[in-house]
C-alpha cells in the first residue's frame, strides 16, 4: 500500500532536488568558507597553533550533529555545503601559511 505523501508540494517520496540541493550546497559551501577563512586567518595572526586547535576543537563539536541529521530532506544539502567550506577554507588557510 503506498501511502500519498502530505503537505501542499506533494513531492514523490523517492525523488531528489538535485537543482535546488546543489544550490543550497554551493552558497552554503562558500559562506562558511568565508568563515572558517577569515576567523583562522584571525586567530593566526595571535598564533598558527591557537588557529589549528580552535578549528579542530569546533569540527570535532559539530561532527555528532552533523552525523546525526545527515539524513535530514532539507539539512542534509546545508550540512554538504558545510562540509565542504570547511575543507575548502582549511585548504585556503594552509595554502597561504605555505605559499
Amino acid at each position: 500500500m503506498k501511502q500519498e505523501p502530505d503537505g501542499p508540494y506533494r513531492a514523490q517520496p523517492d525523488s531528489v532536488p538535485w537543482a535546488a540541493g546543489s544550490t543550497v550546497v554551493v552558497l552554503v559551501a562558500v559562506l562558511s568558507a568565508v568563515a572558517v577563512y577569515a576567523f583562522g586567518a584571525a586567530l593566526a595572526t595571535v598564533h598558527w597553533l591557537l588557529a589549528v586547535a580552535v578549528n579542530v576543537v569546533a569540527a570535532i563539536g559539530v561532527a555528532p550533529t552533523a552525523w546525526r541529521w545527515r539524513f535530514t530532506p532539507v539539512v542534509r544539502w546545508v550540512l554538504a555545503g558545510a562540509a565542504l567550506g570547511v575543507v575548502l577554507g582549511w585548504l585556503t588557510l594552509l595554502g597561504e601559511q605555505l605559499g
